[in-house]
């Protein structure tokens, strides 16, 4: 009996080793390096809170989809958002939306990573952003369409002067983009880092 229960237990830890291959055996999350034309930031992610968040940012990541794209919106004292626009402002295809997970108990606390989306909650798909500051206002509140929240699924572990630098770009209103540096800030790439 006991072992017929094994076989699905071992088949689902290899499948979430497939999934986050980059946890060490000590339980280390994945880890990710932003490569940007103002400097590097690595960024600790959260799969045992967000779990669909890192699994499709994670896609994204392998898919070498941000490289090239550009942090396309700048607001000092808020946050610096980029993932799916190229220099000349175009939309890159994206994937499907996916569920929002903002009700994972984690916070918008400056330095963390969150998913971007419309006025809808659950319409995440390659846009992300930093947090400059604290921005309790993006916390999930309830389910409400209001106060659902934007999901944080990790934080900045090293680069956050980086993020500082990006956040003092001037902007202006760019093809319609407002907010957008006047300086274009590239992501380079974004990579995992392998666990040691």
């Amino acid at each position: 009996m006991i072992r017929s229960h094994l076989i699905p237990l071992i088949a689902l830890a290899g499948l979430l080793l497939a999934v986050f291959g980059t946890a060490t055996a000590a339980g280390a999350p994945p880890t990710v390096l932003v490569k940007t034309s103002k400097g590097d930031i690595t960024i600790e992610l959260y799969p045992d809170k967000a779990p669909l968040t890192v699994q499709n940012f994670l896609a994204y990541v392998d898919a070498k989809f941000f490289d090239g794209t550009i942090f396309h919106r700048v607001m000092k004292g808020f946050m610096i958002q980029g993932g799916g626009l190229t220099p000349d402002f175009q939309e890159k295809p994206e994937r499907a939306a996916i569920k929002n997970e903002a009700g994972n108990g984690l916070k918008n606390l400056r330095g963390t990573i969150a998913m971007a989306r419309t006025d809808q909650p659950h319409t995440a798909t390659s846009q992300w952003f930093i947090n400059h500051v604290d921005n309790a206002a993006l916390d999930h509140k309830d389910n409400s369409v209001e106060d659902f929240g934007y999901c944080v699924f990790g934080k900045v572990i090293a680069g956050l002067d980086v993020v500082d630098a990006i956040a003092q770009v001037p902007t202006a209103t760019i093809k319609g983009n407002e907010n957008a540096p006047r300086t274009t800030v590239t992501i380079l790439s974004v990579r995992r880092v392998e666990a040691k």
